[in-house]
Parts: structure tokens; C-alpha cells; sequence
């Protein structure tokens, strides 16, 4: 196993007519990984801030961010890869989704709105997704998950 540093990340819930927002988990058309948008964070920027940006770049977005809904970890042992991702509320300020917008990292080329029974039929990560986007209980913390292929 390499010794990698720990990556800390933000991750938006966003419902919007009870569908949460979902874009793809890697890149490339045939990822069928889904996740709540948002990023790595940059040093000297609020956790906060560091969402409202990524969240801008993958959807064309502006959100307000609210509290702490969920912490979740994953990990993969084969490359020491391990991420800490905070999950907040949020809600959309202004924007709309639209299907020419063009994420500038390249990652993010799928987003779409998902009801909680749409997301029985999909990839996604992490677990306790749905329970920490519709349930609205206190923020919860994720026991370390593997890391899955796209």
C-alpha cells in the first residue's frame, strides 16, 4: 500500500421537488457511479466556500450552504487512497441545470435530479445517501467504507 495524503472533501444535498441532485462519480461515459456534487477542498478557503464553488463548476449552480448533514469516509487499501467528505444542506440560489454546461476539470459530465425510489435503480456512493438527503436527522457520521470501481 502507498502512503498518500488524507484528501478532505465537500459534498452538497440538494433536493429540489423531494429529487436530490446527483452528477457522475468519475469521468468518462461508461462511469455508472453516482454522487452529490462537490470536491476537494483548497487550503484557505472555508468548507463552505470551497462547496459553493465545486458545486458552481460541476452544475452551473449557485447555492446557499446550510449545516452539516453527514460526515462519510472511504478509502481503497490497494493505493492508500482515503477520503473525508463532509456533506452539507444546500439549497439553489440561482441557476438551473442545463445540458451545455461544461464542467472545467472534465470530470462532471452527467447531472440529474433523482427521486429516493429512482435511486434504488442506481450506483451510488455513499451508502447512507438517501437517509442523510430526505431523513433530515442530526448529522451523522459513516464508518470508513471501500473505495468501488466506477
Amino acid at each position: 500500500m502507498t502512503s498518500r495524503p488524507l484528501r478532505l472533501a465537500t459534498r452538497a444535498l440538494i433536493l429540489h421537488d423531494n429529487r436530490l441532485l446527483l452528477v457522475n462519480a468519475f469521468p468518462g461515459p461508461e462511469a455508472t457511479l453516482w454522487c452529490a456534487p462537490g470536491g476537494g477542498v483548497e487550503k484557505h478557503q472555508s468548507l463552505p466556500d470551497n462547496l459553493a464553488r465545486e458545486v458552481h463548476e460541476e452544475t452551473g449552480l449557485t447555492i446557499a450552504v446550510g449545516a452539516p448533514a453527514l460526515i462519510n469516509e472511504f478509502h481503497n487499501p490497494d493505493t492508500g487512497f482515503h477520503q473525508i467528505e463532509v456533506f452539507f444542506r444546500c439549497n439553489v440560489t440561482n441557476g438551473a441545470l442545463s445540458d451545455s454546461w461544461t464542467d472545467p476539470e472534465g470530470i462532471v459530465h452527467r447531472r440529474r435530479w433523482f427521486t429516493r425510489a429512482e435511486m434504488a435503480g442506481i450506483r451510488f456512493k455513499p451508502d447512507s445517501l438517501p437517509a442523510a438527503a430526505w431523513d433530515q436527522a442530526a448529522c451523522a457520521y459513516d464508518p470508513l467504507e471501500r473505495l468501488v470501481k466506477a
